[in-house]
This record gives structure tokens, C-alpha cells and sequence, in this order.
């Protein structure tokens, strides 16, 4: 979506020699753009006070070619469009009054075709106008892209009040065609004076010639075949119509081709690129220079391709001396976009990019056995863990209802902010040193990635193997019965084999639901039932782990049997793990969560890069700075779900 600046032609008739009647812009197709019956309404008061110039300039506006200024704008229903008075003003007023009375007194079509066209600023996308932002002018010109017809007024005809009997007959400054049209309709059957009945001649001959230039002027600015225009000629020719009913007819025709051509239409790998802007061009010709995909509308539009960073700077800033400032005298390219914004855009889908590639290759196993969380502000973050109902007492006839004990036990966590900057120096991309900075975006990607997978892991390795402390006042992994305070019975000592894997699981799938944390509460639940889902171990017990979930038989020192347990787990390799025999069991958090890792902005680091000529570090340090930012918080809300064991 962007801004554009469009010349649009009006249609005008003349009120009085120095003002006229202006329908300044319909809803409907110009110049390729959509122009919507709502978005030219709302944009009804900027018309209001624009002035009218005598020929369009690209430069500043003369005081000298001043014609006019436009007055009581108001929308017209009829013509689903915005109405206005045009007052001929300044230096130009005579040639604007002199023209349009030349041209209305023309009996035929006028040799030299002359009206108005307007110059709008609007914002608009995939052709359709989205809003108008200001109107510069309305200007008398020569040749007009559609037409600009003038129409002739009522009180030009000179027509007096005339008085026969009880009739009268009224002027009227006000008449378009149709009125006309329906006053010359209704004329009284009486005879009429001599000249009245001329005066009415004189009208029926106006409305006659003007209908003619009204449909040659619309059919000579549709793109419709020949064949279609006549048949509209034959349809509105020599008989009174309103615009409505015309426009009605073309739009209907437009309508009729276009399922015709639609039809004939060979859909094949076209590329579209009116609609892309130089802001978009420039994105996507940097992300080429890093390596970073694209935006997907911009796949298969073909940019110029830039040799590295070192052409970009210097296109958008003109700084070729490397002061750290922006020139524009000396810019090749348009300040569409910013050199630091540009390049943090392409950085960032490398980081993206990077994130992807290394949750492939395993780093992203703390998906497997957390939940992700994202949160509205860096509040402290309380998980309460409410508890379940044990049981349901009987109540005897006409007894009261007894309280059913449900607590809950709150787990607390902060938001940790992590980052820092790396530096982009002036030397750097006057080195062209790309790939260097490429690097840099994969690195931040890498750490960030790192750093989650480190949070998770060192809940399992925090206090010799014993995770950190929980609400109940009791580390998270601890052999305590679960029937006394802060017990988790949730830690053993036993190795990874397809026995105690079973055994684990058991132990986790009888741990009792949360009732209340206090005294004869303390491990009544009911039993969890939930198996354990994924075996964590290091690296050293991938195989071990492996035989366990997918191995077809079980080998002992002396024999080989079934594996019953096979695909009874997934196993999870958490690369931080050092230790060559512990492991760990955790269920699928879709049903039984323990661990969360929260997010602020993101699981994936931000990238940030400040680098103008009003940046202190481009100043004092020549040097725009790449930060990177990450706030997280990871926490365990429930040790039910999870079991620990640290083997000797």
C-alpha cells in the first residue's frame, strides 16, 4: 500500500460568466485507479477552498496562473459524486471565464479541447483507492485525459419569468438535464406565447446537442471495442437520458467483456509488478544481498541486483566521504526507505531463517517437553496450579452442603531481559565485508536459540541434579513421600534401562493430583494416570534411549525378547546435558504441563539497529550499532509431570 498523485478530470457547468457548477470526481474507474462512492465522500472538506490554476506544473504554482477557488462543496447522491462552485479569482480569472463562455456558445463540438482536471494525493493498493489525502488543485487544461466537458446552464438561455393567466413558469439556476429534461417533458398543452414556445425550442435543440457531446464524450473515454460502442450510440442517441442511465450501460458492458476476455484467458506464471513500490523494490534487492527470502509478494518481481552493502549505504545516503550523514544531493536512490531500517528487516529474516534451520538440527527440543507462553507486559508472571476436587461427600436429606477443599499451589517467575549489540563500522561497509554481517544475523539466531535451550536444561541440572526450589519451600526433584510437606518422590538413582524406564513411568503415572497444601491433604488425590512421554538423556545415552522406544528386542547379558515397550516414549537429546548417566522422564505437556517458557516479544530475538546521522555511535564511534533483544522467562509450575534420576 502506498501514496500516489493522480490528475483527474472534472465535468463543470457554468452558474453565472465568473462561476460555475463543478461535479469534480465520481465514484468509478481513473486513470487504473478504483475510486470508491465512500472514500469520495469522506473526502468531501478537502475540496472545500482548493484553488484552480490554468495548466498543471510539476513545480511551484505561479501567483499569475491563479483562475479560481472552489466553493460550497457538497455531495451529490445522484451522480455518486463531489459537487462544488468554482468562482473565477486572480490574475487568471478572465482567461477561465472567457474560455468557458467560447466554449458553451460553440454550436458544435469545440475545435481545441479544453477542461478540468484534478491533482489528488491518495493512498491506495492493488488499484483501489483506500483513502484521499489532499486535493493540490483543480486546473484549466488543454486536452484533457477524459474528456472534462463543459455543460451549459439554465440561465445562459437568457429566459425571463413569463406570466400567462395562472401559470407560471419560474428560472432556475439550479437545472441539470434531467430537470430540464423532465420541464421541457411536462410543458403545459395551451398555446404557448410566441416566445416561450421559442425559448422551449431553443432548449429542446440545447438538450439534443448537449446529450450528444455527453455520450460521444463518454463512449471516446471507454476502452470498449467498436462494436459495443455503437451499440450504445444506437441506444441513447437521439433521445433524452440522465448520466445515471448511461453510466449504468457502460459499466454494464465493461462488465460483459470482461467475462468474455476472462474466458479466453491463458493463466500462466505472469508476473505482476505495477503495484510494487520502490520501498518494496529496495527490501527485496537487500534481502538478495544477505541471502534472506523474501517477502512472498515479491518472489518473482525482478529487482536490480546490488553488488553488497557497501553500494546500498552509499545509494541511500550519498555519504561517500563516510561521515556518517545522509546527503541527498548526492543520493542515487529515493529516501523510500532508510539504510538501517533496510538492512534490520533482512537481518531479522535471517534470524528467522536461522531459527528455523536450527530447530531442525535438534536445538529447538525444549519444544518437546514445555509449554510456550506469550504475555502482554513484563509483569511478574504467577502459574497457579489449582487443585482437583478428591472426592465428593453423600449428603443425607435436608443436610447442608459441606465446603470441598480445592487449593492451589502459585509459582512465581520474572521476565530477563538478555541482549547487547554488535558493531557495524563505517570500515565494515567500506570494506563490503556482506557476509560478515550476514554472519553476524545467524550468530544472534544461534545464541538466542541457545539461550532457551540452556534455561530449560538447567532446571534439570540446578542444585547437583536437584532443580531449583519451588513455592512449597522443597526442591523441585527430591525422594520425599508426597504424603508430608514439600514431598515430591519424584528423584531415584536408577540407570536407564527398559526395567526402570518402566518403573519411572509407573512412579510418575500413580503421583496424586493436587488437593490442598496442608496437613491430611498432603498426597490424598487421586492418582494422575498420565505415562510419561519423553526420556531426556545427554548425548552419551541417545542409543540407550533409542533401543528403549523403537529397538524390536530386548538384550540381556544371557538372552533376547520382545520389546514390549516400544514406541512407549520419544526420546529428547538435550545438548547442554554433560553428564554421562543421568536422564530424566517428562509427560506431554498438551496434558500434563510442568515446565513454561514465556515470551514478551517473541521467542526469537529482536534485531535493532540504530545508525543515523543523529546517532551518538555513528558520531563518536563511526559505527551503527546491531542490537539484539530477548526477554524470557522460564519456570516450573507443576513437578508431578517430571522425574529425575541421577545415577553414580
Amino acid at each position: 500500500m502506498g501514496e500516489f498523485r493522480e490528475h483527474l478530470n472534472l465535468e463543470v457547468t457554468p452558474v453565472s460568466p465568473d462561476r460555475f457548477e463543478i461535479l469534480a470526481i465520481t465514484a468509478g474507474e481513473a486513470n487504473g485507479w478504483e475510486f470508491p462512492a465512500e472514500v469520495l465522500r469522506e473526502s468531501l472538506p478537502l475540496w472545500e477552498g482548493v484553488n484552480c490554476f490554468v495548466d498543471h506544473s510539476l513545480n511551484a504554482r505561479s501567483v499569475r496562473d491563479i483562475a479560481g477557488v472552489l466553493r460550497e462543496t457538497r455531495w451529490d447522491e445522484h451522480a455518486s459524486g463531489v459537487r462544488a462552485e468554482l468562482t473565477a479569482f486572480g490574475p487568471s480569472a478572465k482567461v477561465l471565464s472567457e474560455i468557458g463562455r467560447q466554449v458553451l456558445e460553440a454550436s458544435d463540438e469545440p475545435a481545441v479541447r479544453v477542461g478540468f482536471s484534478a491533482d489528488v494525493l491518495f493512498r491506495g493498493k492493488s488499484g483501489k483507492v483506500e483513502k484521499i489525502l489532499k486535493i493540490y488543485s483543480v486546473d484549466l487544461v488543454y486536452n484533457p485525459a477524459r474528456g472534462g466537458i463543459f455543460l451549459r446552464a439554465l440561465n445562459q438561455l437568457g429566459i425571463e419569468p413569463l406570466i400567462t393567466g395562472e401559470n407560471k413558469m419560474q428560472p432556475n439556476k439550479n437545472h441539470n438535464l434531467a430537470g430540464l429534461a423532465q420541464e421541457i417533458g411536462s410543458a403545459q398543452t395551451e398555446p404557448e406565447p410566441v416566445a416561450l414556445q421559442g425559448q422551449l425550442a431553443e432548449m429542446r435543440e440545447m438538450r439534443s446537442e448537449m446529450g450528444s457531446l455527453l455520450l460521444e464524450g463518454a463512449l471516446m473515454n471507454t476502452r470498449l471495442p467498436l462494436n459495443m460502442q455503437q451499440r450504445i450510440r444506437s441506444q441513447f442517441q437521439g433521445r433524452s437520458f440522465d448520466m445515471t442511465e448511461l453510466n449504468a450501460a457502460l459499466r454494464e458492458a465493461h462488465l460483459l467483456l470482461g467475462e468474455y476476455d476472462g474466458a479466453r484467458i491463458v493463466q500462466g506464471p505472469a508476473r505482476i509488478e505495477g503495484m510494487i513500490e520502490p520501498g518494496e523494490r529496495l527490501q527485496a534487492a537487500t534481502d538478495d544481498v544477505f541471502g534472506a527470502p523474501r517477502d512472498k509478494k515479491m518472489t518473482s518481481v525482478s529487482v536490480p541486483r546490488l553488488s553488497g552493502i557497501r553500494e546500498l549505504y552509499l545509494s541511500l545516503t550519498g555519504d561517500y566521504d563516510l561521515h556518517g550523514g545522509y546527503f541527498p544531493e548526492r543520493a542515487q536512490l529515493a529516501k523510500t526507505a532508510d539504510f538501517s531500517g533496510l538492512v534490520k528487516n533482512s537481518l531479522n529474516k535471517l534470524v528467522a531463517n536461522t531459527w528455523e534451520e536450527m530447530g531442525k538440527a535438534g536445538y529447538d527440543w525444549w519444544k518437546d517437553v514445555t509449554v510456550q507462553e506469550h504475555f502482554t507486559s513484563l509483569h511478574e508472571i504467577t502459574g497457579p496450579l489449582i487443585g482437583t476436587v478428591g472426592d465428593l461427600p453423600s449428603i443425607a436429606e435436608g443436610a447442608a452442603y459441606p465446603e470441598l477443599q480445592v487449593g492451589d499451589s502459585p509459582e512465581t517467575a520474572a521476565f530477563v531481559k538478555y541482549g547487547g549489540y554488535l558493531p557495524l563500522t563505517l570500515e565494515l561497509i567500506d570494506r563490503d565485508e556482506t557476509r560478515k554481517l550476514r554472519s553476524y544475523a545467524r550468530e544472534l539466531a544461534s545464541a538466542g536459540m541457545r539461550k532457551i535451550s540452556r534455561l530449560v536444561a538447567e532446571i534439570f541440572t540446578k542444585n547437583g541434579g536437584t532443580g531449583p526450589y519451588l513455592a512449597d519451600g522443597s526442591l523441585l526433584f527430591n525422594n520425599t513421600a508426597v504424603t508430608t510437606a514439600g514431598g515430591h518422590a519424584n528423584l531415584d538413582t536408577l540407570a536407564l534401562t527398559h526395567t526402570n524406564w518402566d518403573l519411572v513411568g509407573s512412579k510418575v503415572y500413580n503421583q496424586p493430583m493436587l488437593i490442598k497444601q496442608a496437613a491430611t491433604f498432603y498426597g490424598t488425590g487421586p492418582r494422575m494416570a498420565v505415562n510419561p512421554k519423553y526420556i531426556m538423556v545427554g548425548r552419551s545415552l541417545q542409543k540407550a534411549a533409542m533401543e528403549i522406544c523403537a529397538g524390536s528386542l530386548v538384550r540381556e547379558p544371557s538372552y533376547a525378547y520382545d520389546n514390549v515397550l516400544k514406541g512407549s516414549a520419544v526420546p529428547v537429546v538435550v545438548p547442554e546435558w554433560t553428564d554421562l548417566n543421568d536422564w530424566a522422564a517428562a509427560c506431554d505437556p498438551r496434558v500434563a504441563p510442568a515446565i513454561f517458557v514465556g515470551e514478551r516479544f517473541g521467542l526469537m530475538p529482536e534485531i535493532f539497529i540504530a545508525g543515523d546521522e543523529h546517532s551518538p555511535a555513528v558520531f563518536s564511534n563511526d559505527e551503527h550499532r546491531l542490537k539484539v533483544r530477548h526477554y524470557l522467562a522460564v519456570w516450573v509450575n507443576d513437578f508431578r509431570p517430571l522425574f529425575k534420576c541421577n545415577v553414580a
